[in-house]
Formats: structure tokens, C-alpha cells, sequence
């Protein structure tokens, strides 16, 4: 395997690539080409692609059916025994009776479809959150080993933060195929991330390892790994990359990188200790789920033009043994390393290894690329919480305390679903969610009283469509605590409805 010369651009033919970073070729890529015809690969975990596939499918195919269910039940609205027929269909098909103060006024003008649309989302959201606290469908059998693992490779925590857009929402679960409940995960549009939040939570980290030794003991030589998951389009790189970035693929990355670099120079400002902070920029191909990771030198220094390619690299060791695929992914690794430690190296190299069943469930189940390669969300969510969201193309994040301080991710937003939904009469469904601590005190009020807070900005910032019909909000929380099922505390579209309708 070549590394291309330091100052020549070349197209990716290894899995090691350094080109000044620019949009992907196209379907007539050489990644693209390689992506054809199902391929084995002797790394692949095909029994949990099969496992993690039929609860992604279950999960979409809820929401989608309730446009079809809902075109059947709008054509026989004016029959005499249209309530009856309505939520018997409605219960036969999406498994849930529906708000009969809707059902019973159809007869003097017409069925709000309106409002149905947007209650049947939320109340299929609120089983879907029931079930993933109650089964843990997502659990990872790997789960228990994660943390000695992660601790092995020098680092006591890992923070990612992926853009917001709702195709890279799995990256956690699926693309990376880490345990999703040992990893923290917040999303940005664009992937900017909030350095002071961040910095929050390094403290808070810092102090559970002084006060309690957890993850470990504050005196342990591990660090901080934070992560940033930008990401791109290979199917339509001008029009499908990251809207926050114009779909600039180079942009994305370095200001990507430039939040990692601020974090890190904070934390070296403030505490003097910047050595317990490593970074890892990581690239994501939306269509083919395949990653780039721009592997850091030993001082920590990103290149921007040098990384590594998940499906090229998948390509070349696809005819080998397990044991020669995996010494093939290190010495790819180790070639791109500059000094890099060697924990750092061990962490990347796992990642890619986890990638590759990915890639090869993305061509088992959705062929050389995924069908929906633009945005397909079936609602946003707005506020904290939302670790239950592991599938690709169901919500689009808005992580905030405030919708002023997050109006750039909460616009972002509006202005898919505007495409999405409202162009075509459907409503936007926005789902305000904030999760508590049960052990502290007047917790669960605070959280209530800030989802009204955030309700009432989301339709006054958007006044315009919500007055249409074509926004509508339900407010949750939840204890984050325990394995509880989320709380309904208010819905614009219909009061009192969640408790009996199922």
C-alpha cells in the first residue's frame, strides 16, 4: 500500500489517503465502484447486522405507516360509522386507538389531518421511547468490556459530538458500534459543538474521578478523548453534505476541527492540564455509512488532508483471513501515525474494525448506498435527552437549554422539515424533551417548567407556520435515573389524550 507524496493530490485507491480534502466523485468514484455487489468480509459481525436490521426496520416502519393508515381512514370520514371504522383501523395498523375529540368533530367540516398526523407521531415516539427503556433492544454484548477497553487505551471518557442532521444520528450504535449508554453523545448542527458545555462536563468528569474514582481513579495516566463526527455525501456531494456547511466537505472538517482545538486550548487555559485532553476528528459518508478517521500525530496535531478510508480499506482485506484483515487495518494505522500513542492507535483501529460491519450492513440491507440519501426525519427533538435516538433518519437534534442560544440548530431544522412536511401540508412535529435527576430535589419541576419555557419560544419564533396548523409541539421529561418510560406533560395537538389512548 502506497501513502501518496506529500504534495500530490490523488484520487483514494488505499485505505491510507493524504489529498487536500475535497467533495467525493460521485457514484463514479473509485469508493463508489468498490461499494458494488455485496462483498464478505471474515471482520463482519453478520448475525448482529441481522439482529440491529429487524429492530431499525420495526422501528421506521411505525412511523411509516401512518401516512397510508391515515390516507385510508380521510376517504370513508363521512360514513355514519366513521369513528368506529376509524380506530378500529387505527389500532389493527398502528397498534393505538385515536384522540376521539378529533374523530367525533370530522363530521361538521373535515378530519383534521392536520393534527391526527401530528399526534399519531408523537404517540408512536412515545411507544418507541417505552419499549427501548423497558426491552434495551440496542443492548451491545460487548457492553461490560468497553470501559477496561477504552481504559487500555489511555482514556477515561469518550465525548462525541456528531452534527445534528438525523443521518448521522446512529453513528454511536450502528456506524461505530459502541455501547451507546457508556458513550456521550451530543449534537450540533454542523458538529460545532458547545466548548463550554464541554468544559462542563470535563469538570464534572473530573471531579466523579477526585471524589468517587469513577471511571477510575484521578491519579490513573488516562485522558479525555473528545471526538467530532462531521460528515459528507459521495451520491451528491453539492447538494446532500452537511446543510450547515453549504455541503463543503472541507469546511466541515476544519470547522470541526477548530471547536476541538478550542476545547482543548480551554482546558489548558483554565486548568493548566492540557495533557488529559486528546482529540480524534472523524469524517462520516452519509450514503455508505464508511468513515474517514484523520488520525492525530503524538503532539495531538490533526491533518486535515491525510486519513484513513474505511471502505477502501474494507475493499483491500475483504479476501482475507481474520487474523491478516485485523494486522492489515494496524499497519494501515501505523503507517498513518505520526508518534502517535500507541493507545490511540489501538482505539482507531477498533473503530475501523467496528466500521466494517457497517459498511457491509449498509450493502446487505440498502444495496451500494442508502435510497434515502437527503434527509428523511420523522420529527425533531428539542432539549436534552434523546439517547434512546440510535437509527439513521428518524429525528432530526436540537440539543438546547434555550431556543435563542440553539436558534442556528433549531432553524436548521424548520428549514428541512419545511421541505419535508409543510410543503406538502403535513405539520412539523417537534418533540421538547428535558430529563431530570430524580434524587434532587424540585428536579422534575424545573424540567417542566423549562419544556413550557422552550414550547412556548419554539411556537413563537415560528409563529407563522404553528398558527397554520403546521407545527406542532408535545412537551416530555423524563428521570434519567432509571429505566422509566418518558412523561407526556403537554401536546398543542389535543389535551389529556396520551394517558388512554393506548
Amino acid at each position: 500500500m502506497q501513502r501518496a507524496h506529500p504534495n500530490r493530490a490523488r484520487p483514494h485507491r488505499g485505505g491510507l489517503g493524504r489529498a487536500p480534502l475535497r467533495r467525493p466523485g460521485g457514484v463514479g468514484s473509485v469508493a463508489a465502484q468498490a461499494a458494488g455487489g455485496g462483498v464478505e468480509h471474515p471482520l463482519v459481525d453478520n448475525r448482529e447486522n441481522a439482529r440491529l436490521f429487524q429492530y431499525e426496520d420495526g422501528v421506521k416502519q411505525s412511523f411509516d405507516k401512518i401516512k397510508p393508515v391515515l390516507k385510508q381512514i380521510s376517504a370513508f370520514q363521512h360514513e355514519t360509522d366513521f369513528e368506529q371504522r376509524a380506530q378500529h383501523k387505527a389500532k389493527q395498523d398502528l397498534g393505538f386507538n385515536l384522540p376521539q375529540e378529533i374523530l367525533a368533530d370530522a363530521w361538521v367540516s373535515q378530519l383534521d389531518m392536520k393534527r391526527l398526523f401530528a399526534w399519531c407521531v408523537f404517540e408512536t415516539y412515545r411507544r418507541y421511547c417505552d419499549e427501548f427503556f423497558s426491552q434495551d433492544p440496542l443492548a451491545a454484548a460487548s457492553a461490560e468490556d468497553f470501559a477496561e477497553f477504552l481504559q487500555g487505551c489511555g482514556f477515561h471518557t469518550l465525548d462525541i459530538s456528531p452534527c445534528a442532521d438525523g443521518r448521522v444520528a446512529h453513528v454511536i450504535r450502528y456506524v461505530l458500534r459502541l455501547p451507546q449508554d457508556q458513550v456521550r453523545r451530543k449534537s450540533y448542527a454542523g458538529a460545532t459543538f458547545d466548548v463550554e458545555d464541554s468544559i462542563q462536563k470535563w469538570v464534572e468528569v473530573e471531579m466523579l474521578r477526585y471524589r468517587e474514582g469513577r471511571p477510575n481513579l484521578a491519579d490513573a495516566p488516562t485522558r479525555y478523548l473528545k471526538t467530532v463526527v462531521y460528515h459528507f455525501s459521495s451520491v451528491d456531494p453539492e447538494h446532500q453534505g452537511c446543510a450547515a456547511h453549504g455541503s463543503d466537505t472541507e469546511l466541515a472538517a476544519a470547522e470541526g476541527l477548530k471547536r476541538l482545538e478550542a476545547f482543548r486550548e480551554a482546558i489548558e487555559n483554565s486548568y493548566c492540564c492540557g495533557a488529559s485532553i486528546d482529540l480524534l476528528l472523524i469524517g462520516m459518508d452519509t450514503d455508505t455509512d464508511s468513515v474517514r478517521v484523520h488520525v492525530p500525530d503524538g503532539h495531538g496535531r490533526t491533518d486535515l488532508g491525510s486519513y484513513i478510508d474505511s471502505e477502501a480499506l474494507f475493499s483491500e482485506t475483504a479476501r482475507l483471513g481474520p487474523s491478516e484483515a485485523l494486522a492489515s487495518i494496524e499497519r494501515v494505522v501505523a503507517g498513518a501515525a505520526n508518534d502517535t500513542l500507541a493507545g490511540m492507535q489501538r482505539f482507531i483501529v477498533q473503530l475501523l474494525k467496528n466500521n466494517f460491519s457497517q459498511i457491509a450492513y449498509v450493502r446487505a440491507y440498502h444495496g451500494a448506498s442508502y435510497d434515502d440519501i437527503g434527509h428523511a426525519e420523522r420529527f425533531i427533538g428539542a432539549g436534552i435527552g434523546f439517547e434512546e435516538v440510535q437509527l439513521r433518519n428518524l429525528m432530526y437534534f436540537a440539543y438546547l437549554n434555550t431556543v435563542e442560544e440553539a436558534a442556528k440548530d433549531m432553524d436548521v431544522g424548520i428549514k428541512i422539515f419545511s421541505g419535508l412536511n409543510a410543503a406538502h401540508g403535513l405539520p412539523i412535529p417537534v418533540v421538547v424533551r428535558f430529563d431530570y435527576h430524580g434524587q434532587v430535589p424540585g428536579a422534575k419541576e424545573r424540567a417542566v417548567e423549562r419544556c413550557g419555557q422552550v414550547a412556548r419560544a419554539v411556537t413563537s419564533r415560528y409563529a407563522k407556520i404553528f398558527e397554520r396548523g403546521l407545527l406542532h409541539v408535545m412537551q416530555v421529561v423524563r428521570d434519567c435515573t432509571g429505566t422509566g418510560p418518558i412523561e407526556v406533560v403537554d401536546c398543542s395537538v389535543t389535551a389529556n389524550e396520551f394517558a388512554g389512548a393506548h
